[in-house]
């Protein structure tokens, strides 16, 4: 009777291994980035609430990335869970996934290519919009000539944060390309700040430019509103320390958590999927709530 046991429960570890779920989620953005862990973090989160096995991966280089998914395709894993920045690099790769049989799902960038190249969903912020909201509050604090800071000039989740931003503050768009480099951020805010003295207003489209936009701010001791998007502990430092106005929160933790849920319901419930794209933000994050953000983010300061 001992042995029938002992082979029966081995026998169920054995077919609860081979049949646990496996998700993989592939991101762009360098080592750096100080929004992607938190990202990764929610996908692990969720995987271990479901009881499914979860791997992630980035690469700065939008070719790369093409090649992670064609790696992770080739393991046959129970889904992908993918970024999109880059539609036209990456669309035949992702196509090709799903023609396999994998499903997909898009988040953070790309929200309007994700149905095109056969992506299940799309779960993100709606960025024009998020954009624009940060223009209304940021015309409402009295700015009036922004400077809106891309880093990844190609994106155009980045794109539209800054088109937005322009809608809601009003004028014509004034972007520059500051790259991801630090240095190079302080150089070209500061040099856009030397050219034009009339900028009161800087919106930086990610947590380290935001950084670096803050440092240059001070050196220079320019009288200028800043606001941000996305989350860092140092962010969340400079709005209590009424640095920084606030940040636009895409809330990345349940841009990693929600797609993993969403294909464990794909996978287990004959297909049930929601009827359109969840958006995860934006929210505002200021003095009035960074505290508690912080610790819902899992942010350690």
């Amino acid at each position: 009777m001992k042995k029938i046991v002992v082979i029966a429960f081995a026998i169920s570890l054995f077919m609860g291994a081979a049949f646990a779920e496996r998700y993989i989620m592939i991101t762009h953005g360098n080592g750096s980035d100080l929004f992607w862990p938190v990202v990764e973090k929610g996908g692990r989160d969720a995987a271990l609430a479901i009881d499914s096995d979860f791997e992630y991966y980035s690469s700065s280089d939008i070719f790369g990335m093409a090649k992670l998914i064609e790696i992770a395709a080739a393991s046959t894993p129970d889904g992908i869970i993918v970024s999109l920045p880059d539609a036209d690099v990456l669309g035949e790769v992702i196509q090709a996934t799903v023609n396999a049989g994998i499903p997909v799902i898009t988040i953070n960038s790309g929200a309007e290519f994700s149905a095109a190249v056969g992506a299940l969903m799309h779960i993100g912020q709606p960025e024009r919009l998020a954009g624009q909201k940060a223009g209304v509050r940021a015309k409402a604090a009295g700015v009036k000539y922004g400077l809106c800071l891309n880093q990844e000039l190609r994106n155009p989740t980045l794109i539209d944060r800054c088109e937005g931003y322009f809608s809601g503050l009003g004028g014509s768009l004034n972007m520059i390309d500051v790259s991801t480099d630090i240095a190079q951020i302080e150089n070209r805010t500061a040099s856009a700040l030397s050219i034009d003295p009339s900028i009161d207003g800087i919106l930086a489209v990610g947590a380290d430019v935001c950084e670096a936009a803050n440092n240059v701010i001070k050196s220079v001791n320019a009288e200028v509103h800043l606001a941000c998007f996305d989350l860092s502990a140092k962010v969340m430092d400079m709005i209590e320390l009424g640095d920084v106005a606030f940040t636009m929160d895409p809330q990345q933790r349940l841009q990693g958590y929600m797609p993993v849920i969403v294909l464990h319901l794909w996978n287990t419930n004959a297909g049930i999927l929601p009827g359109s794209n969840i958006a995860s933000g934006p929210g505002f994050v200021d003095k009035s709530n960074v505290v508690n953000v912080a610790l819902q983010a899992g942010i350690n300061r």
